[in-house]
């Protein structure tokens, strides 16, 4: 390759103090060694680099297109080493987290704010998952770090689990709905009778999983548990919502809970990553969600007793 970092640096040294000189001295090498790679590197390409004008030293327009473009290389190989170098001090270039639809992520960025605090370089990248799609982003490959993961992992799967807290869930139904007004509790021959809205697994590879109820004359599937709730709100069906993700909502009388005869028995989640050696970041997360603090944070319900 005929254009080397070191060229690179080295006309960049050159256009910044405006001198070969200048760029010497900075580079702590001798005026005749700066003079002569640049030589050669023009010689190499056969383009002229730098105009002479005295003692100054100004750029040709085809040595701003190199070194402009040089630059971005530049800064792509200190990126590269520092990465490198976070690698060997522990930290991960990039942390992956899949957390389950249950959570709002507006609770979670503060937790983020905090990483970021540690200024360790690691990137982040957080994906919402629902009902298996947690364990299938972990088996997959498209997670680190599975948060509030529902159920039990795939037979097999070699994940570390740990018991992190319970949501507790209700059939709720907007005041409008005809249920709204059914007599207590509601059997599940009454609710079949009316739409169900539901989210959709986001399992990619694992068989996609249910929850909460399962018939009726037809069925809305939604991405979120916001847009769920939305649509429950408005009266387009029945369906389990996060008793804490909507509770201003029961309390403002926009949803309307209802008694069951076979109530939903609240979920168990869990934290969950790959055996074997951790990250730092990883690790971090994993304390930092352990705590009783973000535990309240994210799930509010859950009580300690259910760990």
């Amino acid at each position: 390759m005929k254009i080397s970092l070191e060229a690179l640096q080295l006309m960049d040294a050159i256009d910044s103090r405006g001198s070969f000189s200048a760029a010497a001295e900075f580079l702590n090498r001798v005026p005749s060694a700066v003079t002569h790679a640049v030589r050669k590197l023009e010689e190499a390409l056969d383009v002229e680099l730098f105009q002479r004008e005295g003692r100054k030293a100004r750029l040709t327009p085809a040595g701003r297109v190199l070194l402009e473009e040089g630059r971005h290389l530049l800064r792509s190989a200190d990126m590269l080493q520092d990465r490198v170098q976070r690698v060997a001090r522990g930290w991960e270039t990039e942390l992956r987290l899949a957390v389950d639809g249950v959570i709002d992520l507006a609770e979670l960025m503060p937790l983020v704010a905090e990483f970021d605090k540690l200024q360790c370089g690691t990137r982040l990248r957080i994906s919402q998952e629902v009902l298996g799609g947690s364990w299938d982003a972990l088996l997959t490959g498209r997670a680190d770090l599975a948060i509030g993961a529902k159920g039990e992992p795939p037979p097999g799967s070699g994940l570390v689990v740990q018991a992190w807290g319970q949501v507790d869930f209700v059939l709720a139904v907007a005041p409008q709905h005809p249920l709204a007004s059914a007599p207590e509790p509601i059997t599940a021959e009454e609710i079949s009778q009316h739409r169900v809205i539901a989210i959709a697994d986001t399992s990619r590879e694992l068989a996609a999983r249910n929850a909460g109820l399962r018939t009726g004359p037809s069925t809305l599937t939604v991405p979120t548990i916001e847009a769920k709730a939305a649509a429950q709100m408005a009266g387009l069906g029945v369906g389990h919502l996060p008793r804490f993700r909507v509770a201003q909502d029961i309390a403002e009388g926009r949803l309307v809970v209802k008694q069951e005869t076979s109530a939903m028995l609240p979920s168990q989640l869990q934290l969950a990553w790959h055996a074997g050696p951790t990250g730092r970041a990883l690790d971090w997360f994993r304390q930092q969600l352990a705590t009783e603090a973000w535990r309240r944070r994210l799930l509010p319900d859950s009580l300690p007793d259910s760990l």
